[in-house]
């Protein structure tokens, strides 16, 4: 003789399973926002002009995507895009953009994407 669950202990059951996979999916698209955040910039010091002193890695520009209006680099869960004629950096969550601020002088000038536009063939204004 088989047991078989009442239809409310089934329902419970599925439940558990379904909100466990609703938190273990939310545990990843965080943890993938946090490591995009983390990854954006690399560097530290070199806070003051002439911002000189900096540790870390610059943005490598030739790991991005070139687009109709500047450069993509792609994350886990957020792109970041940077404007190659205002300098405006953008995130995009899914299909949400969310402006962020333009380049920072101490970004200009330590990860170079003046350069990466004009290499790419749009004259920055920033």
């Amino acid at each position: 003789m088989t047991h078989t669950q009442p239809a409310v202990s089934r329902a419970l059951s599925a439940r558990r399973i379904l909100i466990s996979g609703a938190a273990l999916a939310l545990l990843a698209l965080v943890a993938g926002a946090l490591a995009d955040i983390r990854s954006f910039d690399r560097t530290r010091g070199g806070y003051e002009p002439p911002y000189t002193g900096f540790t870390g890695e610059p943005i490598d520009w030739s790991g991005v995507e070139t687009t109709a209006t500047g450069m993509l680099r792609r994350g886990w869960v957020i792109d970041t895009l940077a404007d190659c004629t205002s300098g405006m950096i953008t995130g995009r969550i899914f299909s949400l953009s969310i402006p962020f601020r333009p380049f920072s002088e101490r970004a200009i000038i330590v990860h170079r994407p003046r350069e990466a536009c004009l290499e790419r063939g749009f004259t920055p204004a920033f």
